[in-house]
């Protein structure tokens, strides 16, 4: 095979990846109302408890401003809860809300089950050597003059206000919010 047919089945089996996030994202709507990454940061909740915007825009890997955006939104629909440290009253911690905890023991899943079901059959060598190679892609991918790297969110240029693969905010493009969705 040549460099540029190398080349170009990265970029193929790139853009699978990227439809089969695209489709997830898109039953993560339609079945639970929340996007990826208002799901991810819900569930982050959960597994470390209270945190400050600044320690969770750390560990889902987003700016503050991205967090705080979709902070707001979870908050407003009552799945997510904010208020001021008793130690230090400048710090505000947010925590998981029963809503959001009812979401969660719903188990819904930022990857698709049948990729999950066939992730978990390989043995931890093969699971290992593919988070590996997923890592190594990432990396190689990593654009340091980026502001933030995505969080499985995807969409189209014009969805996005002109920044290919939509913004980050936890909002789903051309979407009518009836009141009912964060």
């Amino acid at each position: 095979m040549s460099t540029q047919e190398l080349r170009d089945e990265v970029i193929r089996t790139i853009r699978r990846i990227i439809r089969a996030i695209d489709l997830q994202s898109k039953r993560l709507v339609k079945n639970y109302g929340l996007t990826g990454p208002q799901l991810l940061i819900i569930k982050k909740l959960q597994s470390w408890g209270g945190m400050t915007v600044s320690e969770l825009a750390r560990e889902i890997n987003v700016s503050q401003s991205t967090v705080t955006s979709i902070l707001d939104r979870l908050e407003r629909y009552g799945y997510v809860l904010r208020s001021r440290s008793e130690t230090d009253r400048r710090r505000v911690i947010v925590n998981i809300s029963e809503r959001g905890k009812a979401v969660l023991a719903e188990n819904p899943s930022l990857l698709h089950d049948s990729f999950l079901s066939r992730f978990e059959k390989l043995s931890d060598w093969e699971q290992t050597a593919l988070l590996s190679s997923l890592q190594r892609v990432a990396s190689m991918m990593d654009a340091p003059e980026l502001e933030e790297p995505p969080v499985l969110i995807s969409g189209t240029f014009e969805d996005s206000g002109g920044v290919e693969g939509g913004d980050m905010s936890g909002e789903i493009p051309g979407e009518d919010r009836g009141g009912e969705r964060p």
